[in-house]
């Protein structure tokens, strides 16, 4: 494992060659934002979620009538990436990494910018196959809150009607839960996490802010081309992840194809797709 850091006159962040995971973000003043991977709780920091954010129904998926077996979050977290570049406030990494379950030949680029109090993170897909083919692909960074979650508070762009899509496993069920209405505010809870991660499906807003109450931290995640917003933690823990991803938790009941799943996009051969998310500091 090489760390690989990035640095703006506001922060330093800290990127491994595995996974191409986010290690650390500090301001100025050395405060970290992200949690350090305790693994009594949970070891990982930021995995990058590709082809798939969540899990299939049977762990397997369809195309082109053939079916492919597909571990939940995909097959590029906990492998070695390519640095291709870094610089003083960017760098570059890329995998190629062809399975049994997702066998085409293909380019994904995490691409990391620090400018000011904002790490820009983009994942560009590119097809280098004869064929076309879906992905998803989701952001799982977990962010530290010093004195748990009972301290802190997501706080929307907009006024939501939080409606929790319920989990069954790693699944959707069709049964549905008001967290709250008409609201911008979400104190955070861990028995939200008694189960699993709080999945929204239908959020207005296009990006949150994680605020602490008592210490007055600010976070602040946008997502504008991520229809679909989670929240995790495991309770007990220091951090929140926030989650935003393009494709959802497959439903109990959802059809194998691919091409009929929500939120996979089609790859055309030569064609690249980039999704991007912004954190920002303060």
């Amino acid at each position: 494992m090489s760390l690989t850091t990035i640095r703006s006159d506001c922060l330093t962040v800290t990127v491994s060659s595995v996974g191409a995971e986010i290690q650390s973000i500090q301001d100025r003043q050395g405060n970290e934002y992200m949690w350090q991977g305790d693994p009594a709780y949970w070891a990982n920091r930021a995995p990058i979620l590709f082809p798939v954010a969540g899990g299939f129904r049977d762990d397997e998926y369809v195309w082109q009538g053939k079916t492919y077996p597909m571990a939940k979050h995909g097959i590029v977290r906990n492998v070695a990436w390519e640095v291709e570049s870094a610089g003083e406030n960017r760098a570059v990494f890329s995998i190629s990494r062809k399975t049994e379950g997702f066998p085409f030949e293909y380019t994904l680029r995490a691409i990391f910018t620090v400018t000011g109090n904002q790490l820009r993170v983009d994942y560009a897909v590119n097809n280098q196959d004869q064929q076309p083919f879906y992905f998803s692909v989701g952001a799982h960074e977990a962010y530290a809150t010093p004195g748990g979650i009972q301290d802190y508070e997501i706080v929307f762009d907009e006024e939501e009607t939080l409606l929790h899509s319920l989990l069954e496993g790693n699944l959707n069920s069709h049964e549905t839960q008001v967290i709250a209405e008409r609201t911008r505010t979400l104190p955070l809870r861990y028995d939200y996490f008694a189960v699993d991660a709080l999945v929204f499906r239908s959020v207005k807003s296009k990006g949150v802010t994680l605020r602490g109450v008592k210490n007055g931290r600010k976070l602040r995640v946008d997502f504008p081309e991520h229809p679909i917003l989670m929240f995790w933690d495991k309770p007990g823990a220091a951090y929140i992840c926030i989650e935003p991803w393009c494709n959802g938790p497959d439903f109990v009941d959802a059809p194998k194809e691919i091409d009929q799943k929500f939120g996979f996009m089609r790859l055309e051969p030569g064609q690249t797709i980039t999704r991007s998310h912004t954190i920002t500091i303060g």
